[in-house]
């Protein structure tokens, strides 16, 4: 599809998996009208915490297709996230809902937007 060269094929140890590759600059992708937008941030340990993270999102109605935790290394019981939503950060709703959201994180990072693979 992209014209890159197989090194090897099949090396999945479940039909399900796909793999995911970046294309990292310097600008934004416009938005395609069919986009996924990819953020990191941080939470503190604190009750709650989880259910209002993912508030500014639901009371949008904006669909999030993943969420995946990793453990910092130098505090524990703290994370970063990563959060895939369907939308592009210039949209009105996505845009407010990440505002919002850095109102309970110590850091919020957009990755990026970019068309949704098809």
């Amino acid at each position: 599809m992209y014209d890159l060269k197989i090194v090897r094929e099949r090396i999945e140890d479940q039909v399900n998996n796909f793999t995911r590759f970046l294309v990292i600059g310097k600008k934004m992708a416009e938005k395609s009208g069919d986009d996924k937008t990819s953020l990191m941030f941080s939470v503190k340990d604190e009750v709650g915490i989880l259910y209002h993270m993912l508030e500014p999102f639901a009371k949008r109605g904006i669909n999030l297709s993943k969420i995946e935790s990793r453990p910092l290394k130098k505090k524990a019981w703290e994370y970063i996230f990563f959060l895939d939503l369907m939308g592009h950060i210039s949209d009105p709703a996505i845009a407010t809902a990440v505002q919002e959201l850095k109102g309970c994180c110590q850091f919020v990072k957009v990755l990026g937007s970019y068309p949704r693979a098809k």
